[in-house]
């Protein structure tokens, strides 16, 4: 009896425990810093494109906050230099400059408000080429790319991606309306295909000074789940590949841990990620970012459904469901001009403005019964993405 109680005692203790926990959220930090953020590659055989923002607080409501008409220069060991032009949205961009790969180059900045930040000199990395990206596709299709470096002088690389993919929407409209009619929709009405596209958000290095040649292999770069959208027609990935130094190498492994890495007692902890730019005007200021000197290597695949005959994607909207306007009970049936005719005197401007995706007609008859119709989300692809495929789409 005596063990019986104090079990009991205990399990009292532990629910009474248990049913006092509170949720605690505790407050977004605010912060009155506004750190300048440079990303970007001084690229010495193609086009040179930097960006620079600000850091936002968590609590701001914009995630991004653009450095705009900021001077930025390229300047060479050897005393040349070369001016960016100005993009907008805190892009910065030179045309190819052709660069000398046996000199070294950095940043100079000159913000709106008079500041100056400049770069570490830096040498030119050239990478070399991507052999190949390839594919599996078990639970899910995990994209990989292969590199290596036969003078064994790259050792260390970094990747990051584009990707487009084909889609549909739930349904396809055949018919538009004119305003006051309902009409066959032509070839270049359609909205049933469409593109959209992504890049990467993850950092994805890779090293080889564990071996003795300078060889990557099926170094991961993406995953996409099974039923993803992305793979529901035709898929396609572009991988930039960058050699970098021993220094920039261990920012962005800095980086990746400060960023992809936190979360529970066991990960890595914060620390300062904060590059090789420097402000001149006031040393002391933090500037977040590393820019590097050299070349990027590019490689793209293609991927279609055929070629994963067993997967079963899911629409993105899997919710859309097709309705019938003008037709069945209640009587008399609502004017079709209430829903889509918008320039009719019947209309009546519903929120959920109806597309006609087909007739309905009487059994074994050509006689109109109503028509079928969806909400915009999903039958119109172009609310999503574009009719125009990439450039490079083939």
């Amino acid at each position: 009896m005596k063990n019986w109680v104090t079990y009991s005692f205990y399990v009292i203790a532990l629910i009474s425990i248990a049913s006092c926990k509170v949720p605690y959220n505790p407050p977004a930090i605010t912060a009155i810093n506004n750190y300048l953020v440079v990303e970007g590659l001084i690229n010495i055989t193609d086009s040179t494109y930097i960006k620079l923002s600000r850091t936002v607080n968590l609590s701001s409501a914009s995630t991004t906050k653009p450095e705009l008409k900021a001077v930025v220069t390229i300047e060479s060991n050897t005393g040349s230099s070369y001016v960016l032009t100005e993009l907008g949205n805190g892009s910065y961009a030179a045309a190819p400059l052709n660069l000398n790969v046996t000199n070294q180059y950095r940043l100079r900045i000159k913000t709106s408000n008079g500041s100056q930040y400049v770069s570490d000199f830096t040498n030119a990395m050239v990478s070399p080429p991507i052999d190949s990206v390839n594919w599996t596709a078990t639970t899910d299709l995990k994209i990989y790319v292969n590199t290596h470096d036969p003078k064994n002088a790259t050792r260390y690389y970094r990747w990051d991606f584009t990707e487009a993919w084909e889609f549909h929407p739930s349904y396809e409209s055949n018919y538009i309306s004119d305003g006051l009619h309902i009409i066959t929709r032509q070839p270049a009405q359609q909205i049933w295909d469409c593109f959209t596209g992504d890049a990467s958000t993850n950092i994805t290095l890779g090293t080889s000074t564990q071996l003795s040649q300078d060889v990557i292999s099926q170094a991961l770069v993406n995953t996409i789940a099974p039923d993803a959208e992305k793979i529901s027609l035709k898929y396609t990935i572009g991988v930039k590949q960058y050699a970098l130094t021993k220094d920039a190498f261990d920012y962005w492994t800095l980086l990746q841990k400060n960023t992809e890495q936190l979360g529970s007692i066991f990960d890595a902890q914060p620390s300062a990620s904060i590059g090789n730019i420097h402000g001149v005007t006031n040393p002391a200021e933090v500037v977040i970012g590393y820019i590097n000197t050299g070349t990027i290597t590019n490689n793209r695949i293609f991927i279609t459904k055929s070629q994963l005959p067993n997967w079963r994607t899911t629409p993105f909207y899997p919710k859309c469901e097709a309705d019938s306007l003008d037709c069945c009970a209640p009587y008399p049936p609502p004017s079709t001009n209430q829903f889509v005719n918008y320039l009719s005197p019947a209309f009546q401007g519903y929120i959920t403005f109806q597309l006609p995706i087909d007739p309905i007609l009487f059994t074994g008859t050509t006689t109109m019964k109503g028509w079928l119709a969806a909400t915009p989300i999903c039958v119109d692809c172009t609310l999503r993405g574009s009719k125009t495929p990439p450039s490079y789409w083939k």
